[in-house]
């Protein structure tokens, strides 16, 4: 019987007429192009329409990197050459349409990137344990800021009656508008038929949410296969346990590209001044409206966001939420900058100790 499945093409990992004009006008069409469906610590697996391989970037490009920026992330298309059996180099990374960052864990001033060239976001919120609709706030923020558009999946529905999934799709709608919302249940699959409506041939899912949500069920129940493994809930903390511990891209049978993410305790807010006014948008509008121009928003005469939750047009909860991300932006814009003046500094000092000993060798 003859094998009449389709070859996969670079259109299916998203490759697109942009991808392909700069891999010309750069001179990079002598290399291979891939595309980074796996991270870990400086090791990558690129995928091309043919094979899977194991990945690391050459020696000029490593020693020409300046940030975590410089590095290849899951999502990023590559040129590649290939060096052994299943191994190839990294030589070029391809610009990034779009990138999903956040502040780095436990890094003075540094950004990590969750995931580039995304189109969407899937915010995977638990309803059953600590629902929390700050935290869907913080992931919107970060799609925003990143230009990605955000899709709120609501999991764990089987374990709720059908008036709490309402409460809790009802006040998730009074503080964010025009996000589509979603509910699921990945034991009994229901809400899966409008979930797989949503992914199309060729655009690039992420799936965003904190340990224990059900994102690697889902992810292994759409693809129809055991991707990623998976946990119970901690009996002892009630808290998810890290299963998926790095990222990885799945192309799923309709077409659609999907990228899992390690479960996120922390979601720290980088330079997202756009996403904040976006998620944000009434309070960041009436801001306009006070009486003063320095106004803090928090105890002045002539505030018109103070006087917007006083008449019920602004839930307080989003509004402390919002000036708990404006602290930590302020505060990680700071950091950074700080950061930044430092890397300078010893920059200046190594190549004055550099100079020096050249003279001094004469």
């Amino acid at each position: 019987m003859l094998n009449t499945r389709k070859k996969m093409t670079l259109d299916d990992l998203g490759y697109n007429v942009d991808l392909k004009n700069h891999r010309i006008e750069q001179g990079l069409d002598s290399f291979g192009v891939g595309r980074v469906i796996s991270e870990y610590k400086e090791r990558y697996i690129v995928k091309t329409t043919e094979n899977e391989y194991e990945a690391e970037i050459v020696g000029n490009l490593r020693f020409t990197v300046k940030n975590r920026y410089d590095f290849p992330a899951v999502g990023d298309w590559v040129a590649i050459s290939e060096y052994d059996e299943n191994k190839v180099f990294i030589h070029a990374i391809f610009p990034r349409k779009t990138i999903i960052e956040r502040q780095a864990v436990g890094k003075f001033g540094e950004i990590q990137i969750i995931a580039s060239n995304i189109d969407f976001a899937l915010i995977v919120q638990a309803v059953d344990r600590d629902f929390n609709i700050n935290r869907i706030e913080r992931y919107l923020t970060i799609c925003n800021a990143s230009n990605v558009k955000p899709i709120i999946i609501l999991s764990k529905i089987d374990l709720i009656n059908d008036l709490q999934l309402k409460d809790i799709q009802d006040n998730i709608k009074e503080r964010i508008k025009l996000v589509p919302i979603v509910a699921i249940s990945n034991e009994t699959e229901n809400g899966y038929e409008r979930l797989n409506e949503i992914f199309a041939k060729g655009k690039t899912y992420c799936l965003l949410g904190s340990s224990g949500v059900g994102k690697s069920t889902l992810l292994n129940n759409i693809s129809g296969k055991a991707l990623m493994n998976t946990n119970s809930i901690s009996t002892s903390t009630k808290k998810g346990r890290h299963i998926t511990s790095h990222r990885e891209l799945i192309i799923l049978k309709n077409g659609g590209i999907l990228i899992d993410n390690p479960g996120m305790r922390e979601v720290g807010i980088a330079d997202t001044s756009s996403g904040l006014e976006i998620t944000f948008n009434t309070i960041v509008e009436l801001s306009q409206n006070c009486k003063f121009k320095d106004c803090t928003h928090i105890h002045e005469n002539g505030c018109a966001i103070l006087k917007a939750i006083e008449r019920g047009e602004i839930v307080k909860d989003s509004y402390q939420n919002y000036l708990k991300m404006e602290r930590e932006k302020t505060h990680f814009e700071s950091t950074f900058t700080e950061k930044r003046k430092k890397d300078k500094d010893f920059g200046k000092m190594i190549k004055n100790y550099n100079k020096d000993k050249k003279l001094n060798k004469y």
